[in-house]
């Protein structure tokens, strides 16, 4: 497979919102997130905004570092939202059941390095990292399966 990028510059939070919104109503359970980037890159905020997006009544979307996994029912289905960096070891990601939710829920990965060989192959990559302007941020998607090819370039314009 081909792997496609594309880089965008999102000029503030609201932006980010705006695009995690965007995102948000195009995915299906299956899809699966992985949002990578520095402690403050924004990971929390944009998975915030995207569930709260599908969510007949938003509520709160703590982090979940402490938890490792949030689970929200949505209006597309479940959304699973995983903090792995606590996680030393990826069958303490399996452990956690996100392998089987990758296949019936969307999941919003944060620290997607923890999972290793647990990474699925037609995953959406995004890394986050900030910009000159200190509200801003440089968001990078990358991706190899062409299920993306039909749903990013439209977010992107």
């Amino acid at each position: 497979m081909t792997s496609q990028r594309i880089v965008l510059t999102l000029t503030s939070p609201e932006a980010t919102c705006a695009f995690a919104t965007r995102l948000g109503g195009r995915l299906q359970p299956g899809d699966v997130l992985l949002l990578d980037g520095g402690i403050g890159a924004g990971k929390t905020h944009f998975a915030r905004c995207l569930v709260q997006s599908l969510q007949d009544a938003p509520e709160d979307v703590p982090s979940p570092t402490f938890t490792l996994v949030q689970v929200y029912d949505t209006r597309k289905g479940e959304i699973w939202h995983a903090d792995l960096y606590r996680l030393s070891d990826p069958d303490q990601c399996a452990e956690l059941g996100l392998a089987d939710a990758f296949d019936s829920a969307i999941c919003l990965v944060e620290w997607p390095d923890r999972l290793e060989d647990l990474t699925p192959t037609e995953a959406l990559s995004l890394s986050f990292a900030p910009a000159a302007d200190d509200s801003a941020r440089i968001l990078t998607l990358s991706w190899s399966a062409p299920r993306w090819d039909r749903v990013i370039p439209d977010l992107a314009a």
